[in-house]
Parts: C-alpha cells; structure tokens; sequence
C-alpha cells in the first residue's frame, strides 16, 4: 500500500450564471439581483475587460490549464457553489447560481470525485433545486456531501474508496456565517444542507460523534466547512477553536471555503487546516476588485497525506488566474503576490509559503514546530 495519499482539494466552484451562459446548454438568462437582470451581462462584463469568449465553448474550457493536473490526484474534492437545476422558483436572496444540468459534463470532465454542497447557494432555487442537484450529481457518479432529502442524508459523508485500499471519508457542514439562511436546514422530513448552528455545541458533538462511529482503521477523514464572510484575511476565533477540536476528534483535514480569496492555512497536531481556499471558478470578470482583494487569482491545493496517521506529508499550491471564464496559469507577478500575501498570513499560525519548482507554492513548517 502507497504510504501517501493525494488529495486534491478548490474552493468556491461557480459554474452558474455567466459561465453556464458560454457553456452548451444555456439556462434561461433571467436573474434577480438588484445589480444585473440577466446572466448574459456578466458574459458582457467579462468579454469588455479580456475580449471576447467564443460560444458556446466546449466542456473542458472552463478548467483550461488546470485541466492536466485536475486529472492527476487520487481525489479530487470541490465546493460546488451553484445549483445544478432547470427549476425556476428562486429564493429571494438577491443572488442565485444555477447551472443547466445538460452543462454537468464540464464538472465530469475535469474528474471531479466529491461536490461539497453545504453551502449558501445550493438552495437558490429552492428545494426542488436542490433535489434535482443531488439527482444530476449522483446519476454522473459525482459523490455528494453536506446536502440531503433529509438530516440523515444531509449529515452522511461522502463515502470514497481510495487508489490502493482505504477509504476518504468527506464530512460537510456550513455555518450561518457564510450567509446560509437558517430556513434551509435540514430536519428529519425536509431536504437542506447540514447547517451547523453557530451557539449549539451540541451539533459539533453530534458531528464529532458521527465521525467516531465511522471511522474505520485506514480511514482519511475531511470535513469540508463553508464559513465566513467573503472579503478579509481574519480567522475568526469560532472557526480556529471548531477547526482545532476537529482534528483533536479524529478529522485528519480542515477543508475550509468561502472567502473569495485564500486564506491562511495551519497545521494542529501535524494534520491540514485550510481556513478558506478562495474562489476557483467565479464570473466576476471585470466587475472590478473588492477594496484591493484578488478574487481573479485561484489556487488548487494539492496535499499529501500519509495513510497510516492522517498526518501532513506535504501540500503544493498551483496559483492561476481567471481569464475570459478559464484558468491560466498565473505568471510570475501574480504568483508572488499570492506567495507574499499566504506567507504573511501563514506566519501567524507557525508556518510559511515559499516557491517551489515549476511555480507552485509550497508549505513550509517553521524550523522547530510543535503544531
């Protein structure tokens, strides 16, 4: 049995509105927000500041020069922020993401293994929305975590055999914090996601208790956390303390998103803590930056774990930048203005970013860590 296992790991993966619109099969274009009324606009914005996009585009676009290396690890775990539905019915919450389900090639054709989708967009068109989501997701063989038909469903994890023996355990849960109306909660009777109330420790007990029960010898469990607000580098306290117990429980990653840009990463206990990996795939092209924020430049995390402790055995991250819809590798400017901005913030938790080979970002842990 390999000693090590690959993981790798998006953040925020908005394949709705202005990107579904370049894609094969169009939803109907209307949105409800108070700033654009139709998903072509975004097209628009986005073709003034790059030029134009060629439509539609073929499945596989969207990833562009990621496409290679989406398709080299054991697994590979997204946050999937957009409904994948033809409902009509959308939540009155000022913005809602939606993809046609004919387009769900574009995620199978990047071998995407597990969506994440206890997040605040995966009900934006309502419960039907959300089923159908599951329905398309799980006809494609794409496994599902942090959603559900009901509680029970909502709170299972994502059960993936790994390359070689073992088994990825993927547990999600979103917090309030990340802008997840209560209302969508699971309960016994109502699909939801798997909202984890920001005051009720008892829902982390019954989290960590899940976990133990599942657990199995060989296991790698990850709990993917949608939390937080979308501009700022702050960890809040909440989240590091959840983080942290986590681990202490038996999670051997912290897979955090919801910021539009990345975040800090630490390592407890010799296991991963991402706090947010930022957007991915967004369609803000052009709309202009938030008060200096990037949320145009996007990393995959790439991490190696060892399968005997669930420990940290390395972690690479591959910078690149959202450009007419697609991901470019990010040239040399942009990738040090990443590497400069997480080893700033890394360095409050103990460890560093530094260049490695090829123009990857790698991990460092400080010289002497008790982490």
């Amino acid at each position: 049995m390999s000693e090590t296992v690959t993981l790798m790991l998006c953040g925020d993966v908005m394949t709705g509105r202005g990107i579904d619109q370049i894609l094969p099969h169009p939803s109907e274009p209307v949105l409800y927000e108070g700033y654009l009324t139709s998903a072509l606009d975004y097209v628009r914005i986005a073709e003034d500041a790059n030029g134009p996009i060629g439509r539609p585009v073929d499945f596989p676009y969207v990833w562009g020069d990621a496409l290679e290396m989406l398709r080299g690890p054991d697994l590979l775990i997204a946050n999937l922020e957009t409904a994948v539905t033809r409902s009509s019915l959308h939540w009155p919450k000022g913005i809602n993401y939606r993809m046609h389900p004919d387009n769900l090639p574009c995620l199978t054709a990047a071998g995407v293994d597990c969506c994440v989708l206890a997040n605040n967009h995966v009900l934006d068109w309502g419960e039907a929305g959300l089923i159908e989501t599951l329905d398309v997701l799980q006809a494609a063989g794409i496994a599902t975590a942090g959603a559900g038909r009901n509680a029970e469903e909502a709170s299972a994890p994502a059960i993936l055999p790994l390359p070689r023996g073992g088994r990825l355990l993927v547990y999600a849960v979103g917090r309030a914090s990340s802008g997840i109306p209560a209302e969508w909660a699971a309960s016994r009777d109502l699909p939801g996601v798997n909202l984890l109330a920001d005051t009720d420790f008892a829902d982390v007990a019954r989290l960590i208790g899940r976990i133990a029960r599942d657990k199995q010898p060989n296991d790698i469990a990850l709990c993917s956390i949608h939390t937080g607000g979308n501009w700022g580098y702050e960890i809040d306290a909440t989240d590091r303390r959840l983080a942290h117990r986590l681990i202490e429980a038996g999670v051997d990653l912290v897979h955090g998103h919801s910021s539009h840009h990345p975040k800090a990463i630490e390592v407890h206990h010799g296991k991963l803590i991402l706090y947010g990996c930022g957007d991915f795939l967004n369609d803000y092209e052009g709309i202009g930056e938030h008060g200096g924020y990037r949320s145009d430049l996007a990393l995959l995390y790439v991490a190696s774990i060892a399968r005997n402790s669930g420990t940290l055995a390395g972690l690479q991250m591959v910078p690149f930048r959202i450009r007419n819809f697609r991901l470019n590798r990010a040239d040399d400017r942009e990738t040090d203005e990443l590497r400069q901005t997480l080893d700033r913030e890394c360095r409050r938790f103990g460890g560093g970013v530094a260049l490695g080979d090829g123009g990857r970002l790698t991990w460092t842990a400080p010289a002497s860590s008790s982490t």
